[in-house]
This record gives C-alpha cells, sequence and structure tokens, in this order.
C-alpha cells in the first residue's frame, strides 16, 4: 500500500448501538494496517478488528469473521488470483478489498468475482469505510438467503418428481372394487422418505398391491423407492409368477442400495376379484387391517424378514374375505408410529383398530377415511408425524 493520503477525519457523535462485527484485515503494511485501525477507531465503529499479514496466516483466522478487508497485493497472494483464493475459504463471511487509484478497474473485476465492495485507498474516511464493512455484510447475508431460498425452491421441485415416482395412479379397469389413495409428506419437518404403493389390475379377475417403505429419509431413499416400485410394477405385468416377485425386487434393492444397511419393509396381496381371496405377502411391514361387518381387525399374517437382509421368500397367507361389503387398508409405518399420549406408548397396530372401531371412525366415508385417520393419529401424537404416510384402502360394496 503506496499511498497514504486519505480524506479528512471525521470524528462522529456516539454511534447507536449496533451489530459488533468481527473483521480480519489482510495486509502486510504496518503503516497502512495501522491507518486503518486507527480510522475505524476514530468513526467509534463497533468492530473487533484482526490483522494478518499474509494470505496463509489469514486462511487460518477465519473462524468467526464477518468481513475481510482484503489488499490486492500481498506476499503470497497478487491480484484477483489472491481474491479467488480467499472466497474459496471465505465461507460466510463478506469480502471487501483495497485498491490503489490506479487499480481502481481490479476492484471493478474483484466484484465480478465474488466479492461485496471495493475501497479506493486515499478515498476513504473512517465513516466511508465502516459504512462500506457493514454494507458489505448485509449483502453477503442477502446473497447466502437468496442462495438457500434457489436451494430450498430446487429440493421442493426434486422432492415433487420423486413422490410422482412413488405414487402413482393405480392401473385397473375393474368397477368390482374401489381403491382410495393417501400420501402424507413427512417433509414438514424436513424429511423425504422412500414410501410408495403401486396398484395393478391383471386380466379381468386378479388385483396386484403393494406398498413399501425404503428405511431412512432423503433423496437417496426416494429414489430407491421409486426404483422398487417401478420395478415391481414392471414384474407384475411381466407375468412373473406371483411367488417370485418380491424376490426379484429384492435383487433389484440390493444391487441399487448406496450401503448395506439399506433395507426396505414390503406389504404384497394379490386379490382374486371373483373369489373375494387375498394372498398376502408380508416383509417386515406391518399387516393390513380388514374392515368387516362393523369391526377392524389386523390380518393375522405370517410376518417375514425385511428385504435385504437374508433372501428368502416371505411367508404366504390366504385370506378369505366376506361374499361382499368389506375393506382393506395397507399403510406405511409412519401412521402408527406416532405417540399415543405422554408416555412412550405408540399408536400400533391395536390403536389403529381401537380408532377404526370407535363410533366416529365408523361413521367415516371410505374416501376421507386414510386422511380422518392421519388427523386422529396425529391428535394422539400432540403435533405432524415424524414419517411419511401412505396408504391404500381396497373396498367391495361401499361399505363398512
Amino acid at each position: 500500500m503506496t499511498e497514504r493520503s486519505v480524506a479528512p477525519r471525521v470524528r462522529t457523535g456516539p454511534a447507536v448501538t449496533q451489530e459488533r462485527l468481527r473483521v480480519l484485515l489482510v495486509e502486510d503494511d504496518e503503516g497502512d494496517a495501522f491507518l486503518v485501525r486507527e480510522l475505524l477507531h476514530e468513526a467509534a465503529a463497533p468492530f473487533d478488528l484482526a490483522v494478518a499479514t499474509t494470505l496463509r496466516e489469514a486462511t487460518s483466522m477465519m473462524r468467526g469473521i464477518q468481513c475481510i478487508l482484503l489488499d490486492l497485493g500481498l506476499p503470497d497472494a497478487e491480484g484477483i488470483d489472491g481474491l479467488r483464493q480467499l472466497l474459496a475459504v471465505a465461507g460466510s463471511a463478506a469480502v471487501c478489498v483495497l485498491t490503489g487509484r490506479s487499480d481502481e478497474h481490479l476492484g471493478v473485476a474483484a466484484v465480478a468475482e465474488g466479492a461485496q465492495d471495493y475501497l479506493v485507498k486515499g478515498q476513504v474516511d473512517g465513516v466511508l469505510l465502516t459504512r462500506a464493512l457493514r454494507y458489505a455484510v448485509e449483502r453477503k447475508r442477502a446473497d447466502e438467503n437468496a442462495r438457500r431460498l434457489r436451494e430450498v425452491e430446487l429440493r421442493q421441485a426434486e422432492s415433487a418428481r420423486l413422490e410422482r415416482g412413488l405414487l402413482p395412479q393405480p392401473l385397473m379397469s375393474t368397477a368390482a372394487v374401489q381403491v382410495h389413495t393417501f400420501y402424507r409428506s413427512g417433509r414438514a419437518m424436513g424429511l423425504l422418505g422412500g414410501d410408495f404403493f403401486d396398484v395393478v389390475q391383471v386380466g379381468d379377475d386378479r388385483l396386484h398391491v403393494i406398498v413399501g417403505d425404503v428405511c431412512g429419509h432423503g433423496v437417496d431413499e426416494a429414489a430407491l423407492g421409486v426404483e422398487l416400485r417401478v420395478a415391481w410394477r414392471a414384474l407384475v405385468l411381466a407375468g412373473v409368477p406371483d411367488e417370485q416377485v418380491l424376490g426379484f425386487l429384492e435383487q433389484v434393492l440390493m444391487s441399487e442400495r448406496r450401503a448395506r444397511e439399506v433395507f426396505a419393509t414390503v406389504a404384497s396381496v394379490v386379490l382374486d376379484i371373483p373369489a373375494n381371496r387375498a394372498i398376502v405377502r408380508l416383509a417386515g411391514h406391518p399387516p393390513p387391517v380388514q374392515l368387516a361387518g362393523g369391526r377392524a381387525e389386523p390380518v393375522d399374517a405370517k410376518p417375514g424378514i425385511v428385504l435385504g437382509v437374508r433372501p428368502k421368500a416371505p411367508p404366504v397367507t390366504v385370506l378369505q374375505l366376506p361374499a361382499d361389503d368389506w375393506s382393506l387398508l395397507m399403510y406405511t409405518d409412519g401412521l402408527i408410529e406416532g405417540h399415543a399420549g405422554n408416555g412412550d406408548e405408540r399408536l400400533d397396530v391395536g390403536g389403529l383398530c381401537k380408532l377404526l372401531d370407535e363410533p366416529a371412525g365408523r361413521g367415516v366415508p371410505l374416501p376421507a377415511l386414510p386422511a380422518w385417520l392421519v388427523g386422529q393419529a396425529e391428535q394422539a401424537n400432540g403435533g405432524p408425524l415424524a414419517d411419511d404416510v401412505a396408504m391404500l384402502l381396497i373396498s367391495r360394496g361401499g361399505g363398512r
């Protein structure tokens, strides 16, 4: 820093209470560093000033720094290249650069590279320096807020695309049964899960249904859920025998998962429509709930282990349904894992059946029943459920 002249110094009155900022001056000229300190002192600036004489020293002093005042002529970094090196490690700190009057074009270039402002040596007094540093911090914060907002919008768009893949329209033509679907995202708590469901009719008399949940929350789990759902639909439409479908689905899971500990739970039902018979397979998933004769009861299905741990065909349970007027509720565990009261007790399958058996539950129309159940579960939980909730309600006869 070769030019020492400055504008007339102005002593100000007592400053209005402001946030105290930590400023790092990166300047190898002791005289210029002293001058900056004096200017801030005379302006009664609420700053804590630290000084580094090299870029290397500055990188070790970044902790807690909110603004960096950088001289573009340092022993170990020169011009815009030095600025680029500093910006790479500055994090959330604002950066202002110092230039000489003959190098003002470098200040313009520095702002284009990402600096918040530039100051010309010899044309700065204490008030201007204080204002420039504080404005630089505010601009940096505004830039950071705008960046975070863009990231949130991108994540929301990505999540919407993933949800469309997880939750397709049922592929069915029969009018003998009705299917009501429901999904409630847990992203109110910052989560995106791998819950998925699908419904596919094969021929005139068989309806294949699946509800699944990939462990964990996030984009990776949701993407894996989409892959499993698409693979399941492809296997069913290709005519793969029912007893082999989940085995192939497990192979997809084990080849596509990001880590060996990732697993998935699945409830699968193949409904023989004319015979009112359901073939149920569970792989670590809670059982469906049967609604018939005015009662709600969990299907007494043999449990199997989750997919992705130890490949083994899940056991088969054959459920004979009433001749008419029945429903099967399939759901992910996000519905039943919320609290039920003030203790550690969970809603669980028994609590879910109790809700359905209450007079208020029996009076809810079938299309509105899944949303009503989530509302009741949230009320018992004392707030929103932490996990995603997916539900399928398959009905015949239109009643309870």
